[in-house]
């Protein structure tokens, strides 16, 4: 991803002290009210877009909002190569159950992001589509049921919208959303049978839903998941924060962005799909100057850049603000997924809090 720009406007000094207290044990936030793994309540609310085979709206306490819409077309399938009689006899053996399973492409999922104040071009939406469509195709399951027949599929547009200017990094609240629109996307019923023309129901009562509901699904058949949630996390010193604010990233050592949905082998955690590291905007705060090299408090001024280098980080820990260096740590990173994905995680949390929301 291309380096980000400073969310915030904060001066080493501000900086420094905003660190000390994320750094300390146990971290106190912004938000006292908080604690390291507390996310912003917010409020949803779907099926906003009566057009929309799918939607949904979530808005966060600090005024960010995003809006999804999910659109489904019918479209025909490029032929593809096939392996004459073994492929006749492997989808006899797997039954009608396995019949999508594997056959599923990439390209029926088309993802589109709008940020005020950016172009669609521009590194931050570009990025934001990239993470989110990852997480979705990287179980493949959702691709699988947008099969119809060898000639016939599905293609899915998911569009989203960020209406309000991005007061924090919104690719959780983005994620959320999106997860939301398509636990409340339906298909029509399909009519027709094997290789036909398809033909679908006219009532839209009897519409198929994209993510069938637990409780209405075969009890025999395998569990399906539910579609993934983006769940970002920082590290300040040995300390680790979900749900970071625009501020607290000012001054993270590393950010993790985990894409998780439950778990289809067991009834409680969560099984990871992709995690990917963000550049935080830290880096590319101003360091503090200390006052052994700062002319104006009577300090000697550095020859060259090497020896400012130098002073600097032989006073790392003397409290002047210094941007970090470097990636996160292979023993943060056990940390933060095993908090995650664990029973009783913090994804298991997430997923069951949107899964309150009744959807029709």
């Amino acid at each position: 991803m291309a380096p980000q720009q400073p969310l915030v406007n904060l001066s080493p000094a501000e900086l420094s002290f905003l660190r000390s207290t994320l750094a300390q044990s146990p971290p106190i936030r912004l938000d006292v009210t908080k604690g390291p793994r507390d996310f912003r309540s917010m409020r949803a609310e779907y099926d906003v877009l009566p057009a929309a085979n799918g939607s949904a709206r979530i808005a966060l306490e600090d005024g960010t909002e995003a809006l999804v819409g999910v659109k489904a077309e019918v479209e025909r399938s490029r032929p593809r190569p096939t392996l004459g009689e073994q492929e006749e006899v492997a989808t006899a053996a797997g039954g009608a159950a396995d019949e999508s399973r594997g056959k599923g492409q990439n390209s029926w999922v088309e993802m589109s992001v709008e940020v005020p104040g950016f172009r669609e071009d521009d590194a931050l939406p570009v990025f934001l589509a990239s993470m989110l469509t990852e997480s979705l195709l990287a179980s493949g399951e959702l691709k699988d049921r947008l099969y119809i027949n060898t000639r016939f599929h599905w293609k899915l547009y998911v569009d989203i919208l960020l209406l309000s200017p991005p007061l924090s990094y919104p690719l959780a609240l983005l994620s959320m959303t999106t997860h939301l629109a398509l636990l409340t996307t339906h298909l029509p019923a399909l009519k027709s049978e094997k290789d036909e023309d398809p033909l679908f129901d006219d009532d839209w009562a009897a519409a198929v839903p994209l993510y069938p509901n637990r409780a209405d699904a075969n009890k025999t058949a395998p569990q399906l998941g539910k579609p993934p949630v983006i769940i970002l996390a920082m590290a300040v010193g040995s300390n680790i924060i979900f749900d970071p604010a625009k501020e607290e990233l000012a001054v993270a050592d590393a950010v993790l962005a985990v894409a998780c949905t439950n778990s289809t082998s067991s009834s409680t955690g969560a099984r990871i799909v992709s995690i990917r590291t963000i550049d935080p905007p830290s880096h590319l705060t101003p360091p503090g100057v200390p006052n052994s090299i700062n002319s104006a408090t009577g300090g000697t001024v550095p020859t060259s850049s090497a020896d400012a280098l130098t002073q600097r980080e032989l006073l790392a820990n003397s409290g002047v603000w210094t941007p970090p260096r470097g990636g996160m740590k292979r023993g943060l990173v056990s940390q933060i997924t095993k908090m995650v994905v664990e029973s009783g995680g913090v994804a298991e949390e997430v997923i069951g809090a949107l899964a309150a929301i009744e959807v029709g």
